[in-house]
């Protein structure tokens, strides 16, 4: 974590039990029916100091750091469905922060710091594993990109290692190296400190931890229109009624642009379905994540055994959660190859998500011209991975009015100065 920067309160200080194997055995004796709810369901004030419009990872995030650092407790997060339940739980839970680019290495390795102790900090098991993240390259020309990248990351203090294909079959027994493959396996580079976490802990323990320091968090609240006060926000308008707040951050990932539009901003935002499945579950096999840029592939297994596959966004527009059979088809028919297991297993679950792209694909952390209106989103396909470093910084931004040195890079101004933070998809990949 960057130094001199506040990672927050450590525990519960506000009331709540502390989960730990002595209140379970407690609970065991009543059958587990007495365990109090994870956080309130309150009904909306007429005014906060602050509103947080969207209730996943980030949005989460951002309300326990307003409230654990910054002292603001008086705060709503407004969900118009159920926490967790956009982006958040629908990713492939890969944690990493191997990135080329000064700006996108600190946001990242930032995150990453704050991942390795958010357990302990929320006092929830959210089942992180740094079980480590190899990408592999398929040709020599990749394989070189890799080796300049693995130099850069380095350079910013990140963990980064150039493996050989008989380096990441001693790894990865399961993989084919065989060179023949339509995508043989040329080499590859991993990151020892990456790995994955359980996606609906996470929203879960924030949504407890900030219910516990005194944030509403108000489920089935849809925001419909923003109030303005002349050029600044003054509140917004719900389903369950005016909310009154002179600070509002909006993080709703694949439909900023629709919130955008409720207070006539234009964002640079283009959403697009990013779909995954798993199969069914299997005993034990592969203990790493597994990443191909050239198939748009990522492999990993949960801890109920399903092997979980990642594909590549689809290539038009859509708000739909769900995708098309090409993308998935192209990316199975490679995973099949190198992982030849993979072909004797049948398909459990397919879905989407909805990943909000920049024209540089890097995300936006910024104030507007609407004084007290604030916009985190922009994240692509790295969104779950950066989700306590994008609350921390965000928080950082909405209770002091301005960007920290992370954040600053992701202004919306870059799209008009030309300062873009040329990354593909958040994806690890350099243009």
């Amino acid at each position: 974590m960057a130094q001199g920067i506040d990672r927050g309160r450590t525990g519960l200080p506000g009331g709540k039990p502390k989960y730990s194997i002595f209140s379970l055995a407690r609970n065991a004796a009543s059958y587990h029916q007495d365990w109090q709810r994870a956080w309130r369901a309150p009904e909306p004030k007429k005014e906060y100091d602050a509103i947080i419009i969207g209730g996943g990872g980030h949005g989460l995030a951002t309300a326990y750091y307003l409230a654990s650092v910054h002292g603001m407790t008086n705060i709503a997060v407004v969900e118009k469905g159920w926490l967790g339940g956009g982006n958040t739980g629908r990713n492939t839970t890969i944690i990493r922060s191997n990135y080329m680019w000064d700006e996108s290495a600190a946001i990242y390795d930032h995150a990453l710091k704050l991942w390795e102790g958010l357990t302990q900090d929320l006092n929830f098991n959210l089942m992180f594993s740094q079980r480590g993240v190899l990408t592999i390259a398929h040709s020599w020309g990749e394989l070189r990109e890799m080796s300049r990248r693995v130099h850069a990351i380095r350079l910013n203090g990140i963990d980064s290692d150039v493996l050989t294909p008989e380096e990441i079959k001693e790894k990865v027994p399961l993989i084919n190296i065989d060179q023949s493959i339509r995508y043989p396996v040329m080499g590859g580079f991993l990151q020892k400190r990456g790995g994955t976490a359980r996606h609906d802990a996470v929203a879960w323990g924030y949504a407890r931890a900030a219910d516990d320091l005194g944030v509403d968090i108000i489920q089935n609240c849809e925001v419909t229109g923003m109030i303005r006060n002349g050029g600044a926000i003054a509140g917004v308008e719900t389903t369950r009624g005016t909310i009154k707040a002179k600070k509002v951050g909006v993080v709703v990932a694949g439909h900023c642009s629709v919130l955008g539009e409720m207070a006539d901003i234009r964002l640079p935002i283009a959403s697009r379905p990013l779909q995954a499945l798993v199969s069914e579950p299997i005993k034990p096999e592969l203990d790493t994540v597994i990443m191909s840029n050239a198939v748009h592939m990522y492999i990993s297994q949960s801890d109920k055994g399903e092997m979980v596959l990642g594909a590549g966004v689809d290539k038009y527009n859509s708000y739909a959660q769900r995708g098309s059979f090409p993308v998935p088809e192209h990316m199975i028919a490679a995973a099949v190859e190198l992982f030849p297991i993979l072909s004797r297993l049948r398909m459990l679950r397919h879905w989407g998500g909805i990943v909000d792209t920049c024209p540089d694909a890097s995300p936006i952390i910024s104030k507007t011209d609407v004084k007290g209106l604030y916009f985190n989103c922009g994240w692509g396909t790295g969104g779950f991975k950066a989700t306590p470093g994008s609350g921390h910084v965000f928080a950082d931004l909405i209770a002091n009015d301005r960007p920290n040195n992370i954040a600053a890079p992701y202004a919306l101004d870059r799209f008009q100065t030309g300062l873009l933070i040329d990354e593909h998809g958040a994806a690890g990949v350099a243009h």
